[in-house]
């Protein structure tokens, strides 16, 4: 007598996935299935499910890193199964991290001796790091009003209204009041002089932006540090300034080694910056560095030893990868100052391109900065039969991720649609979103029944291509002015 089994009840190691009986079930969603299925077919079930998510070299609402090098991906690998917090175990590791925070700290100006180790933490974002940096300022000012016999039930800190929600989020967790500089309609980063009026004597700190995310604007540092300098001697207080360089503090060094904002400036104690922004590493690390350990309360640092040697800690979670701090100190190590410089310019090079090429269509205004992050922001001219929303969802049909939002207060009444330009988008990607942004206006010209000469796609690629050499042509002549070099 044959034997023969039913598909149903053949083992699924067997057959392709899709020739198993587990394409016929619906994945798990809320409660854990009773039995187990072939490794195969999970991969394969949920890779398929993963095609449906954006091409995130395509997203351009991010500023994250989506790209590195294959080397680079490799040491990550080798080091996933790391827990960074076992620094007895990974002494190498640690000593890493130990290293980006000294090179950070370089970049940024701190004011140290010849072999005086920096004060900083690698954290797994800006988000984290300002929270950090924050509860220091908090400390030290309840200590200092300890110290005078003063109240300490009012703690408030003073930002612009273009804040990132990291923001928010630190004055309603840690109970601290967050007065925000509104914007206007013609000035979208935080006033240096609105925002020392409202410093008061329970001001914690005044957080500067480098590098607003609405329009990639540096916030002027300096002018805050002057004015807060002017405001502390007339008061006798003490307020001083928190940068907040999450996507702007690899830009200005390179980019704007002249611009002062950061511990060249005596009154700026803390900065943040991203390590998976514009420092070129995957999402999951970014950095708070302090001007020295005066500025960060040993009684905010907690020590344990239960994993082994005494390990001094400052961290809102426990355990965490490796990977990002090891994929940091390699971008620094590989890269240098004229590798970050190079990437830098690319980007700014390429902004330029996208800029002009939408100026050329005529259609929109540029609210963005040439000097600042890279990035375009812009609105159009004509908002009576389409707006910017409506071009961010068709743009999403050639697999564009581009993003419309309107603005903060009180300068809500403009919408804007903003391009992240980051390591990975070539000049050919710029030249291809400014052609397709074409095809978008003339479809939504087409449905609300707006009429205007479309330019052929060649006409296009001409002008940019023409833009784009009278920029180069005019670089060198800067280059030839400044040096002497061509």
């Amino acid at each position: 007598m044959a034997l023969s089994k039913t598909a149903t009840e053949t083992d699924g190691s067997v057959h392709s996935t899709f020739a198993s009986r587990y394409v016929r079930a619906p994945l798990p969603k809320f409660k854990m299935a009773e039995h187990s299925i072939a490794k195969e077919a999970a991969y394969q079930m949920i890779n398929d499910e993963l095609m449906l998510d954006g091409n995130p070299r395509l997203n351009l609402a991010s500023f994250v890193t989506t790209w590195m090098e294959p080397e680079c991906d490799k040491l990550i690998m080798s080091a996933i199964n790391k827990n960074f917090v076992d620094m007895d175990e990974y002494p190498v590791t640690t000593d890493l991290q130990n290293r980006c925070v000294n090179m950070i700290a370089h970049l940024f100006n701190a004011p140290l001796q010849e072999s005086e180790p920096a004060v900083g933490v690698g954290t797994v974002g800006s988000s984290e790091a300002i929270m950090l940096a924050g509860l220091a300022f908090k400390r030290k000012w309840q200590n200092r009003r300890k110290a005078e016999g003063k109240p300490i039930d009012k703690p408030n800190i003073v930002t612009g209204a273009n804040v990132q929600v990291c923001w928010e989020k630190f004055a309603r967790y840690f109970e601290v009041e967050l007065k925000e500089v509104k914007l206007r309609e013609d000035y979208f980063v935080m006033d240096p002089e609105k925002a020392v009026e409202m410093v008061d004597e329970n001001t914690i700190c005044v957080a500067a932006i480098l590098g607003s995310t609405l329009n990639g604007e540096f916030e002027d540092v300096k002018r805050l540090n002057d004015l807060l300098i002017e405001k502390n001697n007339e008061t006798g207080w003490d307020t001083t300034i928190h940068v907040d360089a999450a996507s702007g503090g690899f830009i200005a060094p390179f980019l704007y080694p002249d611009l002062e904002w950061d511990f060249r400036l005596p009154l700026v104690k803390s900065i943040n910056v991203s390590g998976h922004k514009y420092g070129l590493v995957y999402a999951g690390i970014g950095w708070v560095i302090w001007r020295s350990k005066d500025d960060l309360p040993d009684e905010l640092i907690f020590h344990i030893n239960y994993l082994g040697a005494d390990q001094p800690t400052f961290t809102l979670n426990f355990s965490k990868g490796s990977s990002q701090v090891i994929a940091q100190y390699y971008q620094l190590i590989r890269l240098g100052y004229e590798g970050y410089r190079n990437v830098m310019e690319n980007c700014r090079d390429n902004m330029i391109v996208l800029k002009e090429g939408l100026e050329i269509t005529g259609r929109f205004n540029i609210v963005s900065k040439d000097d600042g992050l890279p990035l375009v922001a812009f609105t159009l001219k004509d908002r009576s039969h389409f707006n910017e929303f409506q071009i961010s969802d068709f743009l999403k049909r050639y697999g564009w991720i581009v993003p419309a939002y309107t603005m903060p207060p009180d300068a809500q009444s403009i919408t804007v649609i903003r391009v992240v330009i980051r390591e990975d988008f070539s000049r050919t990607l710029a030249e291809r979103l400014v052609i397709d942004i074409q095809k978008v206006l003339h479809d939504l010209d087409l449905l609300s029944g707006h009429t205007v000469v479309k330019k052929s796609e060649h006409e296009t690629q001409k002008e940019i291509t023409t833009a784009w050499r009278k920029f180069v042509a005019d670089r060198k002549k800067m280059n030839l002015k400044t040096n002497g070099v061509c």
